[in-house]
């Protein structure tokens, strides 16, 4: 993220009901029957985050991040809250990351933003991803190709599931998103999206895919890809695995430049999205890549007496102060014992001290991984320590 000039943005774990009712939509499943809304003491209706976007661009106008430049880029990492069936990478309580830019309207915004995705998956070594990319139109555009698709679906209307015959009338474009595989069945050779743009749309098509390719990032065009929160303008991406199930999506997201006027604010393009760790997770396991990166100590002080074990407490202050992570023995263990310890967290540098060292001033260092040993003078261990571990 900071390599992109991305900054962190933390907004709180709850906020007014009223956000997500108006910036996800009414008809939406997360608004309709996924929120986990309560009523607070003040009897203001309140709801865990279920997704990230609209708690940043209430941040954004609320405190005027806007007029402090023209392009806010933003990166977030935050838990979320659905009350959906759980099942694999789906989660009640689960963790999201994304980046949202915020007050400009160039496609090349939009290609930056999925090469920021893409690069992170490609830094943890995930292998056999795709991206998918597709335009929803505008508000030019939409009105007129709903009513040609909702002309089409007409004639299988009885046939769709119970859910897509919800939405027919005011969210037909998440019928072509169903997962149901009659619907899918159903709705093949529907009319889509991406071949009933307006000019304005079509141009920011092309220099979205256009601007992939000078970013050297793999895509299709796949025009059943809607997203499925109501904001969308323009370009919906999703970054899918085949590690993930049916659930296949590791990172979804697109341009929404009606969300902040929506809100209340000026009227700002914006473009996003937002990525599952715990899918990221299940993937990186089923790829057999490391999703663990262990804390160990660099030092291990071990006490052969009394007078070790009160030095050792003193002095393992001193170092952690100076940046050298360390650890001493804290249950009053034997000298074998704690040697045992100290290589069972893998410490980098084993330090035995007893009141026969801190009369000759001196300690020795045994470096775990070479068996090397080092006399230092206690009044250099610091400085001797940084350098050892610095090189």
């Amino acid at each position: 993220m900071h390599a992109f000039n991305y900054k962190e943005i933390r907004t709180p774990v709850f906020e007014e009901t009223a956000l997500f009712a108006r910036s996800i939509g009414e008809l939406t499943d997360i608004v309709g029957k996924e929120m986990y809304t309560f009523q607070d003491r003040s009897e203001t209706s309140l709801t865990l985050k279920p997704e990230m976007t609209a708690s940043v661009i209430r941040a954004y106008i609320q405190h005027n991040l806007g007029e402090l430049q023209p392009l806010t880029k933003v990166y977030y990492l935050s838990p979320m809250f659905r009350q959906e069936r759980p099942q694999a990478g789906r989660l009640r309580q689960f963790h999201q990351f994304g980046a949202e830019a915020i007050g400009g309207n160039s496609a090349i915004i939009d290609a930056e933003n999925i090469a920021l995705a893409v690069a992170i998956y490609k830094r943890v070594g995930v292998k056999d991803y795709s991206v998918k990319i597709n335009s929803v139109g505008c508000e030019k555009c939409r009105p007129a190709y709903k009513e040609k698709l909702k002309s089409y679906l007409n004639n299988v209307f009885e046939k769709l599931s119970s859910e897509s015959r919800n939405r027919f009338e005011q969210n037909p474009l998440r019928i072509l998103d169903s997962k149901d595989e009659t619907d899918k069945a159903l709705t093949k050779d529907a009319p889509l999206i991406k071949d009933n743009l307006c000019q304005e749309c079509t141009s920011h098509f092309n220099e979205l895919q256009s601007a992939l390719t000078r970013l050297h990032v793999g895509y299709s065009v796949d025009g059943t890809i809607v997203r499925g929160l109501d904001y969308y303008t323009k370009t919906a991406f999703e970054i899918v695995s085949g590690d993930l199930g049916s659930q296949d999506a590791l990172a979804g997201g697109g341009r929404y430049d009606l969300l902040t006027e929506q809100l209340g604010g000026k009227q700002t393009p914006a473009v996003g999205f937002a990525a599952g760790i715990e899918r990221l997770l299940i993937v990186m396991e089923k790829q057999g890549i490391d999703t663990h990166d262990p804390v160990h100590p660099q030092v291990f002080l071990a006490s052969a007496d009394e007078h070790g074990k009160q030095w050792a407490i003193q002095k393992s202050l001193e170092l952690r102060q100076a940046g050298i992570a360390c650890e001493i023995d804290l249950l009053g263990r034997s000298l074998k014992a704690q040697m045992r310890e100290a290589d069972r967290q893998h410490a980098t540098v084993v330090i035995v001290v007893g009141e026969q060292e801190l009369k000759q001033e001196q300690v020795t260092l045994k470096q775990m991984s070479s068996g090397e040993q080092l006399t230092v003078k206690t009044v250099d261990l610091t400085s001797t320590l940084q350098k050892l571990l610095s090189s």
